[in-house]
């Protein structure tokens, strides 16, 4: 079968994988969505979908940690981010860790259309090192309080000795009690603090982080929202070293922010209470179009501007 080449005047940049050939098939609730180059997500119909945050989070990942050998990604979902990274950097082995099984066996299923079975491990478990739980299926998906109590022990997902030059997450913004029970459960756990807080991605980020590695989240600025993850980054040992709000249409306030860290043992002791502030990542114009500085994100992710 030869390969789609072109979409809309764009041309598909990047390797061609297997994609049906590896023996995946689509089933009736889910999607193949295109992601990156000829790499593409299965995704639920009703559930998760990839998100601006994902994308962004990958991008600002990979375009400041180029050389990354060894890449993690924390509470992965559908594998978005990681999906995105393994095709921006095509040398990295990955690590992704996921709690939720319907979750894990869609990127199961992406890993092989895209052909990252090799390089790409998908291990299903909490990543928290005190409170590790098991994969809940409630017979209730929308009752909230089933989710974030069930407590299951389950396997280490993540050795001490297990070390990444890129790390990546993007946590879920709001306790469980700000939450509509009536969402999907898929969708509850990538919104709601379930399985932890923007604290538990930084504190496992500096365990984990191989010497000089970059950790990546992307999290709201909302005052209360920006002394979560900076007073998370400081307790854990972290650095941001660099900082870029993303304003979702022109003119109006950043709601989210993109956070560089790394370890503050890894940096000079003078730079360690210094953060670079970038200027404003635009999505959209003032008219509702796509900013040009986005659609050239777009391009550099294999994604249509």
């Amino acid at each position: 079968m030869i390969p789609e080449t072109h979409f809309k005047g764009w041309a598909k940049p990047g390797p061609v994988p297997p994609g049906l050939a590896s023996g995946v098939t689509v089933e009736p609730h889910e999607t193949l969505d295109a992601i990156s180059g000829h790499f593409r997500l299965f995704q639920l119909r009703d559930g998760h979908r990839f998100s601006t945050d994902d994308i962004l989070t990958a991008w600002y990942g990979t375009s400041w940690c180029p050389t990354a050998r060894t890449a993690l990604d924390l509470g992965s979902g559908i594998g978005t981010v990681g999906m995105i990274c393994a095709w921006r950097l095509p040398g990295a082995r990955f690590v992704t860790v996921e709690a939720q099984p319907e979750s894990v066996t869609l990127a199961r299923k992406s890993a092989r259309y895209n052909g990252l079975t090799e390089r790409y491990e998908i291990r299903e478990g909490d990543f928290r090192e005190a409170s590790e739980r098991g994969q809940p299926c409630p017979q209730e998906p929308n009752a909230i309080e089933e989710l974030a109590n069930t407590a299951v022990r389950a396997p280490v997902v993540l050795r001490p000795n297990e070390k990444f030059d890129l790390i990546t997450g993007s946590p879920p913004y709001f306790p469980p009690e700000a939450g509509m029970k009536s969402d999907h459960p898929q969708r509850l756990a990538c919104r709601f603090e379930l399985r932890g807080t923007v604290a538990d991605y930084c504190t496992t980020a500096a365990k984990y982080l191989a010497p000089g590695g970059f950790f990546v989240c992307v999290f709201p600025t909302e005052h209360a929202q920006l002394t979560r993850v900076e007073s998370s980054a400081k307790d854990a040992g972290l650095v941001i070293v660099r900082k870029r709000p993303v304003v979702f249409r022109e003119d109006e306030p950043p709601l989210v922010a993109l956070f560089g860290m790394m370890r503050a043992d890894d940096l000079p002791e003078w730079f360690r209470g210094r953060t670079w502030e970038e200027p404003p990542l635009i999505i959209r114009t003032r008219n509702g179009e796509i900013h040009p500085e986005y659609s050239a994100v777009k391009l550099a992710i294999g994604f249509p501007p």
